[in-house]
């Protein structure tokens, strides 16, 4: 029924953060128009937590160390915040080129997508 996902981060330099993306994250990317990147992800996994009102959306992304993926950022000249240890990872906060921040963690809890679902 459902084929993939697809998510946008709203940027007010949409142009620097995609090529923090493409350049500093690597991360492979089609031009669907005009230099409008539209990039490939790891494996990824959505989960629904409970909140008051909806329409409330994050976006992190995971690594399986966070020490040395803050050390691969920081030759790139990326900030990151102090880690925390949140309990069910270790989390920071990336700087984008924008003055926006996405989160950054190493999961603890099992991974859905090394688990098989579907």
């Amino acid at each position: 029924m459902i084929s993939g996902a697809h998510m946008i981060i709203y940027s007010t330099d949409a142009e620097a953060d995609r090529a923090f993306f493409r350049d500093v994250l690597r991360f492979p990317a089609i031009d669907a128009g005009e230099g409008w990147l539209i990039f490939a992800l790891p494996p990824a996994e959505i989960a629904v937590h409970p909140i008051a009102e909806n329409d409330s959306h994050e976006v992190y992304l995971m690594c399986e160390d966070i020490d040395a993926t803050i050390q691969e950022l920081k030759s790139h000249d990326v900030e990151c915040t102090s880690v925390t240890d949140e309990g069910w990872g270790l989390l920071t906060h990336v700087s984008l080129p924008s003055g926006g921040s996405l989160g950054l963690y190493q999961p603890r809890h099992p991974l859905a997508h090394k688990a098989g679902a579907a």
